[in-house]
């Protein structure tokens, strides 16, 4: 399953990071970075209007190479300048040729919050994030036991991060609500053999509290889609290869928060 080849990645990855600079290196780093109580990432995402998480990606294990003129600054100015509300940066290195430099200088080339997307299995990736300048990070419930989780969430409440719990279904929200999860997003791609199901996000819904930030992840194409979405109660997706193979990146994005229509007759 390509979800165990890419957790399997990761953690080579780490033991090389570590090799490096060490946990405790990144924490002495992170103690001397100024906290704050406030959590962008979730207020941009707070309020009735539709809102895009927009991402930067380069390649993906399903489709392979996505942009090969990866210009990943402007394409996030783009997003930005086109009134996207956050951006998520892919960091994984094997399977989508992403990085945290690449999180790092868009974080500091835009004034809206930068999501780090990678498969977190370590506290260490969490400290990363803080020092690249992440607003937020991604935690996947299936690759995460439920203390692993509960622990993650409570390091990145402690750095100052938001964090965006993807699930898969009915269990996997529970757990994530168990956790203490405040933005869950679910995933309409099945991390299994990555097909992807639009209507999965709408379905599960009804079962994630109105307190909760809820987020729609993969599928998203088309405004039509966007209302869909708003007609179920979502108002956030997170929008990556439809945005990435786009050749107007600021006219999808604002077409896609466009609001619903209403009928006047």
């Amino acid at each position: 399953m390509i979800l165990d080849q890419l957790v399997a990645a990761t953690a080579k990855r780490v033991a090389r990071s570590k090799q490096r600079i060490s946990l405790e290196q990144l924490k002495g780093q992170t103690e001397k970075l100024k906290m704050s109580s406030a959590r962008p990432f979730e207020t941009a995402l707070t309020n009735d209007n539709m809102h895009i998480i927009a991402e930067v990606k380069k390649a993906s294990p399903s489709k392979g190479l996505i942009a090969q003129d990866f210009t990943y600054l402007q394409i996030a100015r783009d997003y930005e300048a086109a009134g996207a509300n956050a951006i998520s940066v892919l960091t994984e290195t094997d399977y989508f040729q992403g990085s945290l430099e690449y999180l790092k200088e868009i974080a500091q080339q835009v004034n809206i919050p930068v999501l780090r997307k990678d498969f977190i299995i370590d506290e260490y990736m969490i400290y990363e994030a803080k020092l690249a300048g992440a607003a937020a990070i991604l935690l996947i419930v299936r690759i995460l036991t439920p203390q692993q989780l509960r622990q993650y969430l409570l390091l990145a409440d402690q750095l100052g991060l938001s964090a965006l719990v993807e699930a898969h279904d009915e269990d996997e929200i529970k757990t994530a609500l168990h956790a203490g999860a405040k933005i869950i997003g679910v995933n309409n791609r099945n991390l299994k053999d990555f097909s992807v199901d639009f209507g999965n996000s709408a379905r599960l819904r009804q079962f994630v509290p109105d307190e909760c930030i809820f987020v729609a992840e993969s599928g998203v194409q088309t405004r039509k889609d966007t209302q869909t979405l708003q007609q179920n109660g979502i108002t956030v997706a997170l929008v990556g290869e439809t945005l990435m193979r786009s050749n107007n990146k600021t006219e999808l994005v604002q077409q896609l928060k466009e609001p619903i229509a209403i009928d006047q007759s």
